[in-house]
């Protein structure tokens, strides 16, 4: 069965059309530092290790975990093999990290180490990676606030390669335990011949335990040419979603390699249309195969479907439109014999499309500098670096920073995939090339974390729904505006927001943070002249400067309090009451 092309439903009462901004508060956010006994264990890139993927996987990464099953609960690993983990009740009786494990392994003998790295399996267990290709399974018991047992090794092993743990889940099958790791590898591809050299490895091992003993029961590998931005398994682990800017295929089962299927002789990476749009019409050019004449082309065009053909060839573009068009006003012309360019006189004009087919991949959108220029302009009041700033002026202030490339996304070609875990085939496709990826979040652990990707200038939260094929994202919440103001952070390593989403949090490499939170309503009765309404409610913007000089290692928000790793402390900010 052929994957279907899925088209993300925004919850329309989830938006906010009359937002106007962010404005700065100065309220000062309650600061405590915890200073560590041994650093944290960090661990630098080698010279092998030189490609944007490495970066990507290794360098990006966040050093801090937070337990999802129990709020306020954080872990990392120090320099000297401790897992460490604080647990938060009173800000202004913080105790030392308390050690819950001890890595037997000596991961700095591996040459090409990597940083530990630690996944939350349930309420009980936890997978831990010692970065240099040991993996532990932990049952950790009732972890949380009274909880003072050290976590017991149930099966430990090297893998092979090191890598580094994306997410777990575990789940009872037949009546036996099991467990489901999905683990990343960067390694070296010599058919890459193109690119660094280097292919991207996702192994989705599953684990069982048999007489009360847990071994390996199945291993996939899935390779790719980039890193993902979001990879989880489903909860009973029946299939597999990725997030990537490049597709990625099931290769390998159980150690023996898959046939590569039969590639379509009209299959290619490259766009097989291009196009761009005005408020009243859009332009579509679609390559043509060689000696392409007008008596060979198949067109159709109603209000709400396009189909584009030639003789002897699959439709090279059909489906529905994003939007309504007029038919009788729109045409096409083949133009220099290499390409059909359509004209689509829209509908309703003014609104933007954000896609021209629904759920199809296959086209790259081109924005002219014009109207660059133009979105910069109507989106630059969306923050607010003035505490008082005036509705009435013409041109409200601004971000200070140049916003340039905001609003420009190289990754044309990026996916979020769902894949069969008895096929291993892909079941649904949706197409993110408009759509910036931001951050993941644990919103509820017993389901898959949310991913939030950027639509126009806000910040959507999705919530994956495998059990419901016809509505498997569901838009749970929004940050306006959050996904322009994001943009203009050029030094941003971090993001997260709160698991019942009331802030979102943006953390730079070095001691600044920035806090946004969800319009609240206001003491006193405010006034916007400029728009002529009365404003209920203001979203506040709050910026928090770190008492350090070293590189911020980990980034976790829980709904009360934000962490902030470095390497000799541990930043709490007190949040919400």
């Amino acid at each position: 069965m052929a994957a279907s092309n899925y088209s993300l439903k925004v919850n329309r009462d989830l938006l906010d059309p009359n937002f106007e901004s962010y404005r700065l508060s100065l309220d000062p956010l309650p600061t405590y530092t915890v200073e560590l006994d041994a650093a944290v264990a960090e661990v630098k890139l080698k010279d092998s290790q030189y490609t944007l993927e490495h970066m990507r996987a290794f360098a990006m990464y966040n050093h801090l975990h937070t337990d999802p099953w129990y709020e306020d609960s954080v872990y990392f690993v120090d320099s000297r093999g401790r897992l460490l983990n604080l647990t938060v009740t009173l800000d202004t009786a913080l105790g030392k990290p308390r050690e819950v494990f001890h890595l037997t392994s000596d991961p700095g003998l591996c040459a090409e180490q990597l940083c530990a790295s630690l996944s939350f399996t349930s309420a009980t267990w936890a997978a831990l990676s010692d970065g240099a290709g040991m993996l532990y399974l932990l049952r950790t018991g009732r972890r949380g606030e009274a909880a003072l047992n050290k976590w017991e090794s149930l099966y430990t092993e090297s893998l092979g390669e090191p890598f580094t743990i994306l997410h777990s889940v575990s789940h009872v099958q037949a009546g036996l335990h099991s467990i489901e790791l999905l683990l990343l590898r960067v390694l070296p591809d010599p058919d890459d011949t193109k690119g660094g050299g280097f292919c991207t490895c996702l192994e989705w091992t599953g684990f069982r335990e048999e007489q009360r003993k847990y071994g390996v029961k199945k291993r996939r590998v899935m390779k790719g040419r980039s890193v993902p931005h979001y990879a989880a398994v489903e909860p009973q682990g029946q299939g597999l979603m990725v997030a990537a800017e490049k597709p990625f295929s099931f290769t390998e089962v159980d150690g023996v390699a898959l046939e590569e299927p039969n590639t379509d002789p009209m299959e290619t990476t490259e766009p097989i249309y291009f196009w761009q749009q005005t408020e009243e019409d859009v332009t579509v050019c679609v390559r043509l195969p060689e000696g392409t004449t007008k008596d060979d082309i198949r067109f159709r065009l109603t209000a709400e479907r396009l189909s584009v053909g030639v003789q002897g060839y699959c439709p090279l573009l059909e489906g529905q439109l994003h939007a309504a068009v007029d038919p009788q006003a729109s045409t096409w012309i083949i133009k220099d014999d290499k390409s059909l360019e359509v004209s689509l006189q829209k509908r309703s004009e003014g609104p933007m499309w954000v896609e021209l087919v629904v759920g199809d991949r296959r086209g790259e959108y081109v924005v002219s500098e014009e109207q660059a220029a133009l979105l910069h302009q109507r989106l630059s009041h969306l923050t607010a670096e003035d505490l008082n700033t005036n509705p009435d002026k013409e041109h409200p202030p601004c971000n200070s920073q140049e916003l340039e490339d905001c609003d420009v996304f190289p990754e044309d070609s990026s996916s979020l995939m769902r894949f069969d875990g008895v096929t291993l085939k892909p079941t649904h496709i949706v197409n993110l090339s408009s759509h910036q990826y931001l951050f993941t979040v644990e919103a509820n652990p017993p389901e898959m974390p949310c991913l939030c990707l950027r639509h126009d200038v806000d910040a959507l939260l999705w919530q994956p729904r495998p059990d419901q094929p016809n509505a498997m994202w569901e838009h749970v919440a929004t940050f306006s505006a959050l996904g322009y103001v994001q943009a203009s952070k050029r030094e941003k390593k971090f993001s997260a927001c709160a698991p019942n989403f009331s802030y979102a949090a943006l953390g730079e490499c070095l001691r600044r943070v920035f806090l946004y939170r969800q319009p609240s309503p206001v003491d006193t009765v405010l006034f916007n002249r400029k728009l002529g309404r009365q404003v209920g409610q203001v979203a506040k913007q709050q910026v928090a400067s770190l008492d350090t000089s070293e590189p911020v290692l980990g980034f976790q928000a829980s709904n009360e309090r934000l962490y902030v790793l470095t390497s000799s402390n541990l930043f709490i900010l007190k949040i919400n009451n």
